[in-house]
């Protein structure tokens, strides 16, 4: 082989090593430049995961724990009537009279005979104070009267309604105009129980508990078992 044919066939295998090398590179740098490419789209998910994370859970926390809040209350703060409040414990019971503007035979106009959960009765004692989910049930009753043995008496007849207030002092639903004063306020009838006529506490409901205001606006004095006397 003479000296032309050996330079050519050098310079073909420089060419031919050059463009294996060339070609390694690329690969290289492509296989680089997706890794490169995963791992940021990898940090920005994380990232993006990570901050929602917290958005979520704040939000699905709070509703969580406004539906976990009463089993009488709904996450918009709706308060319902509960079925089995006569099996709860017996607060007391208020007469309404005459001055009330209604005079009957008996000088009474009906009676408003209050319940609450066991639970909060016991808690009350312990602390002297209403625990969140604390619930008063109201029950508004007709009476009649008349003249027994024992003189001129009234008694209780049909249900009128249910004044139901609900304690929350975390302030839960501060949209909803029911809820205020750390309380929910709820008044409903007997012909329509499952809705409440109420609809601003502030205006609906303040004007009768203002007296109470310093014992967290309820009528404590009328409620012996709050203070020690049995409850049945």
């Amino acid at each position: 082989m003479n000296n032309g044919a050996r330079t050519g066939n050098a310079r073909r295998r420089e060419w031919n090593a050059s463009r294996a090398a060339m070609t390694t590179l690329a690969v290289a740098s492509a296989i680089a430049a997706t890794a490169a490419g995963v791992a940021a789209s990898t940090r920005a998910a994380t990232v993006a995961g990570r901050a929602a994370s917290p958005i979520a859970a704040t939000a699905a926390g709070g509703a969580a724990s406004r539906q976990k809040f009463s089993p009488y209350v709904d996450a918009r703060g709706s308060i319902r009537v509960p079925e089995d409040y006569r099996q709860w414990a017996f607060l007391g019971s208020w007469h309404i009279g005459p001055e009330m503007g209604v005079d009957d035979e008996a000088g009474v106009a009906g009676f408003h005979n209050v319940y609450t959960q066991r639970g909060t009765l016991e808690a009350f004692r312990e602390t002297g104070g209403f625990p969140d989910g604390a619930v008063l049930v109201k029950e508004l009753l007709k009476s009649e009267g008349g003249a027994l043995t024992t003189g001129q008496v009234s008694w209780a007849t049909d249900i009128e309604g249910w004044f139901v207030m609900v304690k929350d002092s975390q302030g839960r639903f501060p949209e909803n105009p029911l809820w205020g004063g750390g309380w929910g306020w709820a008044l409903f009838t007997s012909d329509d129980p499952g809705n409440t006529v109420s609809s601003n506490w502030r205006v609906d409901c303040l004007g009768c508990h203002t007296p109470a205001k310093d014992t967290d606006w309820v009528f404590v004095q009328g409620y012996p078992p709050l203070h020690g006397a049995g409850s049945r």
